[in-house]
């Protein structure tokens, strides 16, 4: 079970089983990460706590320039994440998971297409650690993709894509929400959580 307690967004595990609160949704939990790191007021007053405006049961909710996915929509934030980053000029952030959406972006890009600067946590980057690792980085170097490794873990996954900041949240599941937002200050707070990541990880 998930554990959307506060205290693991830097360097924690989101599967410890402590502090869970089995009345918070993932979208609810997001929105207070988000709010509690980042020092920001989103705007959620167009949303209940679970994530549906006007309680009409779809879990995806445009408030201002804040938008907050959910798995309960008719999209949920597997479906909704590719668009985000489909026509984005420069991806830079945090990863606890590859998402496959972030994965295609990445290997469809070329050097002249996108700035993207990648730091891989968690399980993702566990996962390109073994004997695959070489040609991995082979591949995204063409491509002019920046990846690191830090050795650690994050409840949720941070990005900075062109002007926004999109941020998700990881369950046993896999992607249970994201939030993107032009909020300075949540984008603040992501370009200083890349920057810490970076800075103690090493290239892939």
């Amino acid at each position: 079970m998930a554990d959307w307690s506060l205290g693991g967004v830097a360097d924690g595990d989101a599967d410890s089983g402590s502090g869970v609160d089995d009345t918070v949704t993932p979208t609810a939990a997001l929105v207070r990460i988000v709010e509690s790191a980042a020092g920001a007021d989103l705007d959620t007053d167009a949303w209940d706590r679970d994530g549906n405006e006007d309680g009409d049961g779809d879990d995806s909710v445009t408030a201002g320039t804040t938008t907050l996915v959910g798995r309960d929509g008719t999209a949920g934030p597997a479906e909704r994440l590719p668009s985000l980053l489909s026509d984005a000029g420069s991806i830079v952030g945090v990863v606890p998971r590859l998402d496959a959406s972030l994965a295609e972006r990445l290997t469809a890009t070329t050097a002249t297409d996108i700035e993207a600067h990648i730091v891989l946590t968690g399980r993702a980057g566990t996962r390109l650690t073994g004997p695959a690792r070489p040609a991995i980085r082979s591949s995204m170097a063409e491509r002019g993709v920046d990846l690191r490794v830090h050795d650690g873990d994050s409840p949720v996954g941070v990005l900075l894509v062109d002007d926004r900041a999109v941020v998700g949240l990881f369950d046993g599941r896999g992607l249970a929400a994201v939030l993107a937002t032009g909020d300075p200050a949540v984008r603040g707070w992501a370009a200083e959580t890349y920057r810490r990541y970076a800075d103690a990880a090493e290239p892939l």
